[in-house]
């Protein structure tokens, strides 16, 4: 970080630190190295630390802006861990605006908080990570609280940010630290005539290592799910019963079902959740080659959403099973929806469910024909009914099963991250290229240190004790401003 960078983190700042629109409290927040002097000159008098204390909160005039709630809390015993005042007023967002330009109008007359300036996106949390009160998993923790959308989400989300991920993550690093040490020590004190891994165990050690990497990164990829929910695309020809899938499933009539081929013409979405898990179900209009202008721009937007999905519900007609030409239709569609997954910048391959929909339609079963030849590959087929609901706890676990998530509730989960996902299983590329080294008649020690350094640097970018200034942008920039 740069002079200048270093100067501006050290800037006292202010910002609204609640919900845009009115409420019935709302909160201004400001933090810097030492804020008693800008106490002192807008509010006349010193503040018992962290205690509310109620008083007005006067205008440039004297009159009062609001009579509200000043709590002042000294660094390094803060949030942030510098001073930080909070002023609880009523939540109206005039108010919040005029004591927030208050706040600028005393700061340029008191020398240390001149330079007074408006928070960043996720700037008071930011200097909280920087100063020591969080590392960078239970900083992002924050964030994913605020932005829960099931009660599962929040609980695990809770646990990060109490230190659950950093715990295990910190157990980890401890470990490979271990083994480091071990291993360059040896580097070392190279004519030391000794069986050193056989002596210090150090195969044993990585073995273990390893064995409890798998686990984390087991129970991190069941927060990643809990945190980001899983993205389902229902797709398939005009009228197999997308919509009414959708309907079934969220429980109310959120998207039009006619009889009328092109009834759905955009993406119809709705976030439910299963046991706690969210589910972004995505209808999309029914995919066929069509002259209506407005129906296939709404097919261009499904080929979209298909291609980001997680997973993908190819919807079939099982009244129409036995019909020659949507045989061949399906089977025509089956090879364009493996052609979108596979293409760049595609979903890739991902689960696959082959849904037989209006199951209601029969007295006996039907046994309908598969397509053949075709690159789709299909996770699991299942058969339901829509409109009468027969089948859809089926399908519901089967979405779950889809995900790899393994059920028994949330309890002892943590809230993680795409990239915490992505940093543990580089980390256990690195610890499995260390064991194929360790395997080898006359290990090369050199190459095991490197490997276990390198995981260590990839645990390091979980909880920020190795980050780059612009993985702390992209994070802290999705924050709300008063946070």
């Amino acid at each position: 970080m740069t002079p200048a960078e270093l100067a501006r983190w050290e800037d006292p700042i202010a910002a609204v630190a609640t919900a845009a629109g009115p409420g019935a409290v709302g909160i201004v927040r400001l933090s810097g190295p030492d804020l008693r002097g800008f106490i002192q000159a807008w509010l006349g008098r010193d503040l018992v630390p962290r205690m509310a204390t109620l008083l007005p909160l006067p205008a440039r005039d004297g009159s009062a802006i609001d009579t509200g709630l000043a709590i002042h809390f000294p660094g390094p015993n803060s949030y942030t861990g510098e001073d930080v005042l909070e002023l609880q007023a009523h939540g109206g967002p005039v108010v919040l605006q005029l004591l927030l330009a208050r706040c600028f109008e005393v700061a340029a007359a008191v020398p240390a908080c001149e330079r007074l300036r408006l928070a960043q996106a996720g700037e008071f949390t930011r200097r909280a990570f920087l100063n020591g009160k969080l590392d960078l998993a239970q900083a992002e923790a924050v964030a994913d609280l605020i932005a829960a959308s099931t009660e599962a989400a929040a609980r695990s989300a809770s646990r990060s940010l109490a230190g659950a991920f950093s715990v295990e993550i910190g157990s980890l690093t401890g470990q490979v630290v271990h083994a480091r040490t071990l291993v360059e020590a040896t580097l070392d004190f190279p004519e030391e005539d000794i069986d050193f891994i056989e002596q210090y165990g150090i195969r044993t050690l990585v073995e273990a290592l390893a064995a409890q990497l798998a686990a984390v990164q087991a129970q991190t990829c069941q927060g990643a799910i809990l945190r980001e929910g899983v993205s389902v695309v229902l797709a398939g020809q005009p009228n197999v019963g997308k919509s009414s899938l959708l309907n079934a499933l969220a429980g109310a009539e959120l998207a039009i079902v006619t009889a009328v081929p092109g009834t759905t013409r955009d993406r119809v979405s709705q976030t439910l959740q299963i046991d706690g898990v969210p589910l972004h179900i995505i209808d999309t209009a029914g995919l066929r080659d069509t002259q209506d202008e407005v129906e296939r721009i709404g097919i261009e937007r499904s080929w979209q959403a298909i291609a980001q999905a997680d997973v993908l519900l190819w919807l079939r007609d099982l009244s129409l099973a036995a019909d020659p030409a949507y045989a061949t239709a399906d089977a025509a569609l089956a090879g364009e929806l493996a052609q979108a997954l596979s293409a760049p910048g595609g979903a890739g391959r991902i689960p696959v469910l082959q849904v037989w929909n209006k199951l209601d339609a029969f007295q006996t079963p039907v046994s309908p024909s598969e397509p053949s030849d075709t690159p789709l590959a299909v996770t699991q087929t299942l058969r339901l009914s829509a409109r009468s609901g027969d089948g859809l706890d089926a399908l519901r676990q089967a979405l779950l099963a889809a995900v790899g998530w393994q059920g028994g509730g949330s309890e002892g989960l943590f809230s993680a991250r795409a990239r915490h996902v992505e940093a543990l299983g580089r980390a256990q590329t690195h610890i499995a290229a260390a064991l194929d080294h360790l395997s080898h008649p006359a290990p090369l020690l050199d190459l095991i240190a490197e490997e276990l350094r390198l995981a260590h640097d990839e645990l390091g970018q979980i909880t920020g004790q190795f980050s780059s200034e612009d993985l702390l942008g992209a994070i802290f920039g999705r924050f709300c401003i008063g946070k």
